[in-house]
């Protein structure tokens, strides 16, 4: 065991680390520029859990109807050999016979052990990879890998096409309707985020097999309701932005020694877990753990980061919590108490503060203005 994997195991404690998948992932995009985050993920810690012991639970989960809606859309676009989505394949890819050959992952003679699943997906794409046949080929439930802060996550697309013009075509399949033509707009860059990592761990698949893995499209098909029914439509998403803040990320994450060994040793989020599993230490001592790691909070976080009611309490009453446009343009203002004062002249801007300070004051003055106007 490394130094650095000594002290991101002292960070989590006693909880084994926690396995990542293509959410949580998708998610280290959400806010690159913070550090708290890029330390927990790096060390595996189960961030709902420390949220909701530290007393701000995570306002997220899925109900059980919509895992079961997602479930049942997912079994109908499969249905029957996936004619529905062949017939989607077809109209969006052009592909060009009326069958495809079909292989189930999900399950490798019996085993469903993740490696042997792995093993079994790596050794079909590698083999179809090679081959010079222009012929449609589905996977079902192939199992992916990708490092993440030194540690192999276990990934599963929804679905990945092959030989639609020499080409894989990561397939996601999503409950979300798509009304009129256009679906909810956070959702679709949800969704590409997700089917990014996807494609990533894709690429990577074929590169360690010798293979290119420019073969994986950059566009990836994904599937949603039509209107309020429940008959499918495919449009097409490039995903090589999510692609390039996916890399970054992972590669800041890669680098993880180097921002551990800016903090003192010592640090522990452990939870001090009973033997039936309740937190017994105080939410006040996790608070205090937590604030040595410096957030870069903003109110985006609330819709992708666990940690993002903790985060918004700390940040409280300064200019963060206003957003990150509100942030750049003050830069140099941490409080809105500061910001105030510099605005009504009762404070002289100190150093780097003098653009904003100038900012300030022209808006406070075209404020005064337009309520002199009204009134």
């Amino acid at each position: 065991m490394t130094d650095t994997e000594a002290r991101l195991d002292q960070i989590r404690g006693a909880m084994p680390p926690r396995p990542h998948n293509a959410r949580t992932i998708a998610a280290l995009t959400a806010n690159p520029g913070c550090v708290r985050r890029a330390i927990l993920d790096a060390a595996g810690v189960d961030k709902p859990r420390l949220a909701a012991a530290s007393g701000f639970p995570a306002p997220f989960g899925q109900s059980r109807f919509a895992i079961a809606r997602g479930n049942a859309f997912e079994a109908l676009v499969k249905a029957d050999g996936c004619a529905e989505l062949l017939r989607l394949l077809r109209d969006k890819l052009g592909l060009p016979i009326p069958e495809a050959s079909y292989a189930d992952l999900e399950d490798v003679a019996g085993s469903t052990s993740l490696p042997v699943r792995h093993a079994r997906t790596r050794q079909l794409v590698t083999r179809t990879a090679g081959s010079g046949a222009d012929a449609g080929t589905l996977f079902d439930h192939p199992l992916l890998t990708l490092e993440v802060g030194g540690r192999l996550a276990y990934l599963e697309p929804d679905l990945i096409a092959f030989r639609l013009r020499d080409r894989f075509h990561v397939v996601e399949i999503k409950s979300f309707a798509a009304i009129d033509g256009q679906a909810d707009p956070d959702k679709v860059a949800a969704a590409a985020i997700q089917s990014a990592v996807y494609v990533l761990a894709m690429r990577e698949l074929l590169a360690r097999s010798g293979r290119d893995p420019d073969l994986v499209a950059d566009e990836v098909v994904l599937v949603c309701p039509k209107d309020f029914a429940n008959r499918p439509v495919g449009a097409l998403l490039d995903v090589r932005k999510q692609l390039t803040v996916l890399q970054r990320q992972l590669s800041r994450l890669a680098l993880i020694a180097d921002l551990v060994e800016l903090y003192p040793p010592g640090i522990s989020l452990d939870l001090a877990m009973d033997e039936t599993g309740v937190p017994r230490r105080a939410a006040s001592e996790l608070a205090a753990a937590l604030e040595i790691f410096p957030a870069r909070y903003s109110p985006e976080c609330l819709a992708s980061c666990e940690m993002c009611r903790f985060c918004r309490h700390e940040a409280r009453a300064t200019t963060a919590a206003l957003g990150r446009a509100v942030r750049e343009e003050l830069g140099g203002v941490e409080y809105v108490d500061t910001a105030l004062r510099l605005a009504d002249g009762e404070a002289k801007p100190g150093g780097g503060q003098h653009d904003a300070a100038a900012l300030l004051r022209t808006a406070a003055r075209l404020r005064a203005e337009s309520l002199a106007a009204a009134g």
